[in-house]
């Protein structure tokens, strides 16, 4: 049994009446890993935005295991306390992680946010030393594309998270970057400029499916479902 942690901020997490990533990536596992697979978490709410906390079962498709690590306005900073204690509890073997936003936007510049990484890393480590992980850049928000200043600290931040994911990777525990989907847009893929819609969803799903199969080859590339 392949035991995959999504973890998150609110793009992971999503709110009441969304699919969520998380959900297409299921999907697409379903149709294209040959072998058993579960995901895990100690987590399983949406975020309800009425109530601000996460307390909501509301998804648009309940029926899937709807396990993960993931908080709306969580980063870096407030996961790598969590993550020996959910990688051990839970036995995880793959983590699928999208992180970076919530920490440069309130609490860290891209230099501690990074070590903040680093240090999730080794903490997951320590748990289980041959979980893998799957990390994805910060993608595109409304607020890098009208704040320069916070842009400069998003893309300085990806370029560390690359250097991390290449000092960091190790036969043992790889570790694999994913791709900003390329034609990922504010616009079109997100509901508010930040958070993804269905169209969004799906390329996250994507961006982290496309970087199982080219990196360890599991599964296939991303095919909508």
């Amino acid at each position: 049994m392949l035991r995959i942690m999504p973890v998150g901020d609110s793009m992971t997490i999503g709110s009441a009446g969304d699919h969520t990533w998380r959900y297409r990536m299921w999907r697409h596992l379903c149709t294209t890993y040959g072998g058993p697979f579960a995901l895990v978490g100690p987590r399983e709410t949406l975020y309800d935005k009425a109530a601000d906390a996460p307390t909501s079962y509301a998804y648009a498709e309940p029926d899937f295991p709807r396990a993960h690590l993931a908080g709306w306005g969580e980063g870096w900073l407030h996961m790598a306390p969590l993550i020996g204690e959910a990688v051990r509890g839970c036995r995880a073997d793959v983590l699928l992680i999208s992180l970076g936003l919530i920490d440069l936007g309130f609490y860290t510049n891209a230099e501690q946010t990074a070590q903040n990484a680093r240090e999730f890393v080794a903490e997951a480590r320590a748990a289980r030393p041959r979980v893998r992980m799957v990390m994805l850049p910060v993608i595109p928000n409304i607020r890098a594309a009208s704040d320069a200043s916070f842009a400069a600290q998003v893309d300085r931040f990806n370029e560390l998270l690359a250097k991390t994911v290449a000092d960091l990777d190790e036969p043992r525990s790889p570790l694999l970057l994913a791709s900003i989907p390329p034609s990922y847009d504010i616009d079109t893929d997100t509901y508010d400029g930040t958070h993804p819609n269905a169209s969004g969803e799906h390329k996250i799903a994507g961006a982290f499916a496309d970087a199982l199969y080219q990196g360890w080859g599991m599964g296939e590339p991303y095919a909508a479902h």
